[in-house]
């Protein structure tokens, strides 16, 4: 399995389809609901996945939504084959990415709520009451990072 990380502008067009196909197949087909999946975000985010002979395995995308804040986000998580470490795997991935890339002191996400434990074992600890974003429910879930500050 290959580790990728890129930026939008490095990604290939083939990379970019395959990550937006495998995006919408899982966020709105899967779980019929359908969002804006696209955003500006993808153009300022790390675009993190794991990849073999057959494609691209498991994805997150690693961003600051402030430039100025020392919190990174995690979003967009998939494995498409779940429950046999994928998700844990680029989770990881991702998170060392925010420290050593983005030198951050937290990193932030929006978790599905009946994805929590995977979260929870890397050491995210939910920080609010659950919510719907799109129909699903939902927690803000919080890594506190060592403080490294920009360098």
């Amino acid at each position: 399995m290959k580790l990728v990380i890129k930026k939008y502008k490095d990604l290939s067009r083939d990379e970019l389809y395959e990550i937006l196909r495998l995006r919408n197949a899982v966020f709105i087909v899967e779980q019929a609901c359908p969002y804006q999946d696209i955003d500006e975000t993808d153009k300022t985010a790390y675009h993190v996945f794991l990849q073999n002979e057959d494609g691209i395995q498991a994805y997150l995308r690693v961003f600051r939504e402030d430039p100025a804040s020392k919190e990174a986000r995690i979003g967009r998580v998939i494995a498409v084959k779940r429950r046999c470490g994928m998700g844990s795997r680029i989770l990881a991935e991702g998170i060392k990415l925010a420290k050593e890339e983005l030198h951050a002191s937290a990193i932030g996400l929006e978790a599905q709520v009946y994805a929590r434990t995977l979260y929870e074992k890397q050491g995210f600890v939910q920080t609010s009451e659950e919510f719907l974003e799109d129909g699903i429910p939902h927690i803000e879930m919080k890594l506190q990072l060592e403080d490294r500050g920009f360098e």
